[in-house]
C-alpha cells in the first residue's frame, strides 16, 4: 500500500474514468487529509485482521495524485517476478519507484529474481495498467481483460507471452455505453469465487463464453448489476491472514450495495472486511482493490 502525499482528482485520468469526479470548490488540502485518514483506516483494518501490510510513503514531489493505487504500475508473482506496466497518464508513470521494490527486499525480506518492464509500450501509445487492466487467475494462468483506452491488445499479448498466460479479452461498457476503464471494477476473482457484472458485457455470446471459462475453472460466479458496479461492488480482493484465513476486502459502499443473498454467497468463501473510503472512491475513481498490490513474491532464505 502507498500512503498518499498529494491525493486528488487527476484531470488527466478523468476522461477515461467515469467513476471519478471533480469538485473544484473543495480545497486540495482537505481532500488529501481525508484520503490520508481513509488510507490509515483501511491499513489498520487489514492489520487488525492479521493480514501483513507493507506500507510505503508517497513522495510529495513530483505530485502523484493517484499514487494510492499501486496495483496499476506493478504486480508481484510467486516465482519472484516483478512486472512494471505502461500507464496512460504521464503523471502516473512517476509512481514506478525502484525504492519501493528495494524496500520489499530489504525491509520485508521478499526475493525478486527478475523484473519484466513493459513500460516501453508507452512510446507507442499502448497501455496495460497492471491488475487494474488485468484480473488474473494465477492458478489456471488466465488473464481476463476488458479493452479500453488503458488496456491494449499489443501490451496484453506481450504480458501473456512473457508470463505464460492465456488472455481472455472482451468489451465491457457502463449503462451509457462507455467502455469501462479497468477490468477490476467489473470483475473480481478469488480462489473459489468470481464476482462479475455480466450486464456490462453486451455481447451475449461473449458473456456466455466468459461465464463458462470461469465455471470450468471451478469458481462460483456472483453476478452484480450495473448499479452495484458503480458502487465498486466488483472492486474487491481476496487476501489471506497469517493463519491462512481467507478475507474478502471491499469498501463499505460496495458492501452496502450488495443484497443479502450476494453477501451470504460471498461469506461462504471468506470473511468480509470493509472500510469506508468515500473520498478516495469519489475523487480517485477507484476503491479498495485498487489500493492493494498483492505480494506473491517468495521470502528470502
Amino acid at each position: 500500500m502507498i500512503r498518499p502525499a498529494r491525493f486528488g482528482s487527476n484531470p488527466v485520468t478523468a476522461p477515461s474514468n467515469r467513476f471519478q469526479f471533480q469538485d473544484p470548490g473543495v480545497p486540495p488540502r482537505a481532500t488529501q487529509e481525508k484520503a490520508r485518514a481513509e488510507f490509515e483506516e483501511l491499513a489498520r483494518a487489514l492489520a487488525n485482521a492479521d493480514i501483513e501490510v507493507c506500507v510505503f510513503d508517497d513522495t510529495p514531489d513530483p505530485p502523484k495524485p493517484d499514487a494510492v493505487f499501486p496495483n496499476n504500475w506493478v504486480s508481484f508473482h510467486a516465482d519472484g517476478t516483478v512486472v512494471l506496466y505502461p500507464m496512460l497518464a504521464e503523471s502516473r508513470r512517476q509512481e514506478r519507484r525502484e525504492e519501493i521494490l528495494a524496500g520489499l527486499v530489504r525491509q520485508h525480506h521478499f526475493r525478486i529474481t527478475r523484473t519484466i518492464d513493459l513500460s516501453a509500450h508507452e512510446n507507442d501509445g499502448r497501455y496495460l495498467e497492471g491488475t487494474g487492466s488485468l484480473v488474473l487467475d494465477r492458478v489456471h494462468r488466465l488473464a481476463y481483460a476488458c479493452l479500453s483506452p488503458r488496456t491494449h491488445l499489443d501490451a496484453l499479448g506481450d504480458f501473456a507471452q512473457q508470463l505464460d498466460y492465456e488472455v481472455v479479452s472482451f468489451d465491457a461498457v457502463d449503462a451509457a455505453g462507455v467502455p469501462i476503464y479497468h477490468t477490476n471494477v467489473l470483475m473480481c476473482l478469488g480462489e473459489s469465487f468470481a464476482v462479475l457484472c455480466g450486464a456490462s458485457i453486451r455481447d451475449a455470446a461473449r458473456r456466455a463464453a466468459i461465464l463458462k471459462i470461469i465455471a470450468d475453472s471451478g469458481h462460483d460466479t456472483i453476478d452484480i448489476t450495473l448499479e452495484q458496479m458503480t458502487a465498486f461492488a466488483g472492486n474487491m480482493l481476496e487476501l489471506r491472514s497469517r493463519q491462512g484465513e481467507p478475507v474478502v476486502v471491499l469498501s463499505v459502499r460496495a458492501l452496502e450495495s450488495l443484497g443479502p443473498e450476494q453477501r451470504a454467497r460471498l461469506e461462504r468463501h471468506g470473511r468480509l472486511l470493509s472500510a469506508s473510503i468515500p473520498t478516495i472512491e469519489r475523487y480517485g475513481g477507484g476503491s479498495v482493490r485498487c489500493m492493494l498490490a498483492e505480494v506473491h513474491l517468495p521470502r528470502r532464505e
